[in-house]
């Protein structure tokens, strides 16, 4: 649970309106062999993979909680034709109009798409753009397949039938309900009530529910917060007060995980850092997730307390927790961290620092800021809650 104070990349969750359910189950695909492997590249807790468009290779996320995204700059290149224009909304509950188009044909490694309903999205915006991110290949263009994924191993598998994938090794089944754009939903039990969790390979955390699924009463390890830490498709979240919390145990299918950690927020998520500790298929024929854990890594949450984002090229805390004689506030300016100077960069210069964070591998930092025209200086120690 390290990451969960850095800002998350919320492409996820892009919701449509029922109306757009036809146009999502447009489409067809080829594959060459009965087992088809993709190149899978997984960093920065999220999935990748290399997309071909008439000869020209492009960067997509493979993200079961969104819609096929394409980037308004290959819609221009292609001089695709709008279907319709509809309002979608993005993690951050934020909407807005947006072209629905249809893509000709994509290939992926040796998987040729062919008119794959998509939306057109500007991808270039904020902290996204840092991602370089051309494209989303969603949960509407996965369900036409059966998908196997390991993140430990960079690896992503396609077949027709599930035959090819021997689920009676994958112990732990979720069953889920497809959303109108195919994205999986997974009811788990919570405080005496159905959540809806997102299954979300585009969601860099763990688990994320909302602040209305939360009781703080019946949470006993908790920390609260203050701020936001997320980015969706059309901007960050507005600050707000949170928590994070510990649960003894969590129902999800026929198997119950233990000690996990939640935090609340915008959406009721499920992401990577929970299911890189499993090798995972995808069966939207008879709506199920098969796990197989390949790794046990305890949930842990470490942190110095704080999160920042890039605000006009400048560092700004975002995110701390709410803790007594904690010394940053949100809004404060970060002018550097262990000497390294983060307020005047460049835009590039911006993206590897948001990617590559100064503190992440750190035990202790300096910090210096800049608050009501004030310069202060303060050392902070990672330290390790709800343990």
């Amino acid at each position: 649970m390290k990451k969960i104070l850095y800002s998350f990349f919320l492409f996820s969750t892009l919701t449509v309106y029922a109306q757009s359910k036809k146009f999502f189950a447009k489409g067809e695909v080829e594959l060459q062999h009965p087992v088809e492997k993709v190149n899978l590249r997984f960093e920065n807790n999220l999935p990748f993979v290399q997309v071909n468009i008439n000869g020209k290779f492009y960067n997509f996320l493979f993200d079961s909680g969104a819609p096929t995204v394409i980037s308004s700059a290959i819609y221009n290149e292609l001089k695709l034709k709008k279907k319709y224009r509809r309002s979608i909304g993005d993690s951050n509950k934020r909407r807005q109009q947006q072209i629905f188009t249809e893509l000709p044909e994509m290939t992926v490694d040796q998987l040729v798409f062919r008119n794959v309903g998509a939306v057109v999205l500007d991808l270039n915006s904020a902290e996204l753009g840092c991602l370089k991110v051309d494209g989303i290949i969603g949960a509407n263009q996965m369900a036409k397949l059966f998908w196997r994924i390991n993140y430990t191993e960079n690896s992503l598998e396609a077949a027709r039938e599930l035959s090819y994938f021997d689920v009676k090794d994958y112990p732990a089944v979720l069953p889920f309900e497809a959303k109108s754009q195919k994205t999986p939903v997974i009811k788990t039990p919570l405080f005496g009530k159905d959540v809806e969790l997102t299954f979300d390979t585009g969601f860099s955390g763990r688990f994320e529910i909302t602040e209305t699924n939360f009781d703080p009463q019946k949470a006993s390890r908790k920390i609260e917060t203050f701020g936001t830490r997320s980015t969706g498709a059309f901007g960050a979240a507005k600050p707000v007060a949170g928590a994070i919390f510990r649960m003894d145990s969590l129902a999800l299918g026929n198997t119950v995980f233990h000690d996990e950690i939640i935090s609340t927020g915008t959406t009721d998520l499920l992401g990577n850092e929970f299911l890189r500790d499993f090798s995972f298929i995808l069966d939207w024929k008879n709506n199920k997730i098969y796990l197989k854990r390949i790794r046990n890594s305890p949930a842990r949450l470490e942190s110095f307390g704080f999160s920042y984002r890039f605000v006009d090229q400048k560092p700004v805390v975002a995110f701390v927790f709410q803790q007594d004689h904690f010394p940053l506030k949100i809004g404060d300016s970060i002018i550097s961290i262990n000497n390294v100077v983060l307020d005047h960069l460049d835009g590039e210069a911006v993206c590897y620092y948001f990617m590559n964070r100064v503190e992440r591998d750190q035990k202790n930092i300096t910090i210096k800021i800049k608050r009501d025209g004030r310069i202060l200086d303060f050392n902070l120690d990672r330290k390790e809650y709800l343990n």
